[in-house]
């Protein structure tokens, strides 16, 4: 019997034998190639063969998973289709007269190293999609037949170095049980796609398929991140009390469904969830969301090749604020740029796009895209209760330019006779330390803050998280991260304004007391953790709450604070 520990990623307990997910080979070497123009014919099947298969896949992730995970395989059908890469590796062909999986092995790691240099996580997932895409293509290039988790037909845990986006989306939850990996986080594709199906999940265990063969008896534990191989029955019978307590808590979550969420001292906040399309309101609704605290709207503008029209748009945001009725929907306007880049955009190649031209800046440079999706905003708002934010706002300037662009483009629907609500919210996201450390003078003018400390920890900290060399300093709970959040939610509830958050932190069980103390106003976080937020406010006093608050932030360190919540939760 052998334990492994890794990365929970996704919740549950499930016992299965192993099914060992096994890569071909696909090793490539580099040939001399005289006929080039049936070598880049040869290539283009490749890519329309592969091209077919995404397409089925994507349907099926849409089917299964929702329209925001199936822009993931509509993102991969755009890099088959991305005049730069896939002409690279004709051009490679005819110029250097090579064989073009060879070809395409060299272009892709360029490629991948490029974008991994860059080093943010939206580009690194954009490396892994071009590892997964480029490994599609080669595999029709050598013949070779990649396996297919979709004809898994008995109950497994599946056992991978990792799993591709492709891989997950193929799944069937009826089978597959849990996956364990040797690489990868909590907000890695796979992760987030096991949460979505709902199924155990333990990542970057380092080495699980030198420790694991095909037909072992495992025991994922997706609650603490860890793997038992081939447990005793003593293990095994431990288990299955801890996964039967586990069920009689989601049961015991459920019955919070319609209820508030009320501190045990009787103060009120909201839970709220994260979306990405319409699709995703059945969640929210069936996980008692009494908001959306974050509605991406980058979802229209990705996987196709123009911009969405008004109309598309004015649909999209009626469909939820219709769907959520009088149930507040925090709207972010387009967030893209940058580190995201659009196919019909012609936007600059940036050193460090994550802090370049992008979200707001974009915006305010493209008043016609931006007007576009106001105009939609507006028309959409009497369906509903609106809220519109915006994004990565660095200045009080910047808030009263696209205030004034939100307000010309009211009155000029006014003007028209198109009814506009008189009750939008408009506030700010806040996610850049210069925001939070001068948010009393935003708090003069915004109706609401929403903080997003994904990236309001890393700009603090200097420290991209997905950065294996700086990792350490990706600190949520370092004190100069607490002080900004602190700092954010006094000065709005100073002005009378109210302050969500709607970055991981949002949804974290050891932040939610701290959290509460400082006076957070609502929770934003995934649908499906929202009952277990609410259960434990249910047992938290905020009184109690708030002395937390002042010793964390008297404390030092990251290490002082995490102490400090260890031994409250004891």
């Amino acid at each position: 019997m052998t334990q492994l520990k890794g990365i929970a990623a996704s919740q549950g307990i499930s016992f299965a034998k192993a099914y060992i997910f096994v890569e071909p080979d696909l090793t490539v070497v580099e040939k001399k190639i005289s006929d080039t123009e049936a070598e880049v014919a040869r290539f283009d099947a490749a890519v329309e063969v592969s091209k077919k298969e995404l397409g089925i896949i994507k349907d099926k992730a849409l089917a299964n998973l929702g329209a925001d995970k199936a822009a993931i395989f509509e993102a991969h059908l755009l890099i088959l289709d991305d005049p730069e890469f896939m002409g690279t590796v004709r051009t490679d062909i005819e110029a250097k007269e090579i064989n073009a999986e060879y070809a395409l092995k060299e272009t892709s790691s360029m490629f991948v190293q490029m974008f991994e240099s860059m080093d943010n996580e939206y580009m690194k997932e954009r490396a892994a999609d071009i590892r997964d895409v480029s490994k599609r293509v080669i595999a029709h290039l050598l013949n070779v037949d990649l396996p297919n988790p979709s004809l898994i037909d008995e109950e497994v845990i599946v056992i991978a170095e990792d799993l591709t986006p492709s891989d997950t989306a193929q799944l069937n939850k009826n089978f597959v049980k849990g996956f364990a990996t040797n690489i990868g986080g909590r907000t890695s594709h796979s992760a987030i796609m096991a949460r979505s199906l709902e199924i155990p999940a333990v990542v970057g265990t380092s080495d699980i398929t030198e420790k694991v063969k095909n037909g072992d008896i495992l025991i994922i534990d997706g609650l603490d991140g860890v793997i038992e191989i081939n447990p005793t029955e003593e293990i095994i019978n431990s288990y299955k009390e801890k996964a039967a307590k586990f069920e009689e808590q989601k049961a015991e979550w459920a019955k919070l469904l319609t209820e508030k969420t009320v501190s045990k001292d009787g103060h009120e906040v909201i839970l709220a969830a994260n979306i990405g399309t319409p699709a995703d309101l059945e969640g929210v609704k069936n996980n008692g969301g009494e908001a959306v605290g974050l509605y991406r709207t980058e979802f229209l503008y990705m996987g196709r090749d123009s911009l969405p029209t008004e109309e598309e748009q004015f649909e999209a945001y009626k469909a939820v604020l219709e769907g959520m009725g009088d149930k507040p929907v925090v709207v972010r306007t387009l967030d893209i740029g940058g580190d995201k880049e659009l196919p019909y955009l012609d936007l600059p190649k940036e050193m460090n796009p994550f802090l370049g031209f992008r979200a707001i800046r974009l915006c305010l440079d493209e008043k016609d895209l931006f007007r576009t999706q106001l105009r939609a905003l507006l028309r959409a708002s009497v369906f509903g209760k609106l809220c519109v934010m915006f994004p990565m706002i660095a200045t009080v300037q910047e808030f009263r330019q696209a205030k004034a662009l939100f307000l010309e483009e009211k009155a000029k629907l006014v003007a028209e006779g198109v009814a506009v609500s008189e009750e939008i919210e408009l506030g700010i996201m806040v996610e850049i330390p210069s925001t939070a450390v001068i948010a009393d003078l935003f708090a003069k003018e915004v109706d609401f803050f929403s903080i997003g400390t994904n990236d309001l920890i890393q700009y603090t900290m200097a420290a991209d998280r997905m950065s294996e060399k700086v990792s350490y300093l990706y600190q949520p709970y370092n004190p100069a991260i607490l002080r900004l959040i602190n700092n954010v939610i006094k000065a709005s509830h100073k002005e009378g304004k109210w302050t969500g958050m709607c970055g991981e932190m949002g949804g974290d069980p050891l932040a939610i007391p701290l959290l509460l103390g400082m006076g957070l106003d609502e929770f934003s976080m995934s649908a499906t953790s929202i009952l277990q937020a609410r259960s434990q406010i249910k047992n938290l006093e905020v009184p109690m709450m708030q002395e937390l608050v002042e010793k964390a932030l008297e404390s030092s360190t990251t290490e002082e604070v995490l102490a400090l919540l260890e031994e409250y939760i004891k």
